[in-house]
């Protein structure tokens, strides 16, 4: 250290146990601003550059970029909100990982003629993967016009989260899943269920609205394993959609109705995709739709008193 207190390169190197390039590196980067330059040019150092060396070490073993450590070393960027970031980055990576992992494993534990279409069918799908296509799905498969607040509810219900630590039969039903949804969906006229339809006399809204507490109601005795049967969950059920089309539950509009979801078109293998992925604890509203129009029809057979 020289008498003014500064040091020389090679000084702050030995200090902090690092190269001189390295150093070097710093300061032209602007993260080690020099205090001064000698007689002859060369670069001198406050003893504050000490700490700051160092600090700028640590942030660069947490594998932030340079630029951010100025961020950071500038108080423009807090320290937690840097952390806060790379640990959500990290968490997305570990995510990959593990989406990655599994899929090596189900394509090594296949056999050699599956392996051809399982490759496709995982090529076609992000690691980790994304939800945006079966949000579409569901968004073309859902009534026009339905109000916002009620298209997020259903999507958030039933578009399953891909899990983080996946099996290899996960990754198969999630990639399953994405081609299923990523064909062509039916048009209004051909494939919808009738109650889709207002030039059917339904309001979808109204019925929609109150299909999400017969659901609710329905996988409580799903999750209890009750056999389909009368209850608070089927009149719930009943009842949203003789609202929907403005008329009363009766035992003859609950025959109509067990005809007309009898005849509706059906995406059963979206539903047992689902319930591969969300494990059977935890029921689907197409295993709690079924429920329900199981116990209509028990009710609907049966001979009136």
């Amino acid at each position: 250290m020289s008498t003014d207190g500064t040091l020389s390169i090679g000084e702050l190197a030995e200090r902090t146990g690092v190269t001189v390039k390295t150093v070097r590196f710093y300061s032209d980067r602007g993260l080690l601003p020099e205090a001064a330059r000698s007689s002859g040019g060369h670069r001198r150092y406050g003893p504050e550059s000490i700490d700051r060396l160092r600090l700028i070490r640590s942030l660069r073993t947490l594998d932030l970029p340079v630029p951010v450590v100025g961020r950071v070393l500038d108080q423009e960027d807090g320290l937690e909100d840097v952390i806060a970031g790379q640990l959500q980055e990290l968490g997305s990576q570990l995510a990959a990982l593990r989406w990655r992992e599994a899929s090596l494993q189900m394509l090594r534990d296949c056999t050699a003629e599956e392996r051809a279409d399982r490759l496709r069918l995982i090529a076609a799908v992000a690691a980790p993967p994304s939800t945006a296509a079966l949000a579409r799905f569901w968004r073309r498969w859902l009534p026009a016009r339905l109000p916002a607040r009620l298209v997020s509810a259903i999507i958030e219900q039933a578009v399953p989260q891909p899990p983080t630590d996946p099996t290899p039969a996960q990754v198969l039903a999630f990639a399953r899943l994405h081609a299923f949804v990523s064909r062509p969906c039916p048009g209004t006229d051909q494939g919808q269920p009738a109650a889709h339809r207002p030039d059917h006399g339904y309001r979808p809204a109204v019925l929609y609205d109150g299909l999400g507490e017969a659901y609710a109601l329905a996988s409580a005795s799903l999750r209890a394993q009750r056999p389909p049967q009368e209850g608070e969950a089927l009149d719930c059920f009943v009842s949203a959609y003789a609202h929907s089309c403005g008329t009363r539950d009766t035992p003859t509009f609950r025959r109509r109705l067990s005809g007309l979801l009898a005849a509706d078109p059906r995406i059963d293998h979206y539903w047992q995709l689902t319930a591969e992925l969300r494990g059977p604890s935890e029921p689907t509203p197409g295993a709690a739709h079924d429920w329900l129009c199981a116990a209509l029809d028990t009710h609907t057979a049966r001979p009136a008193a």
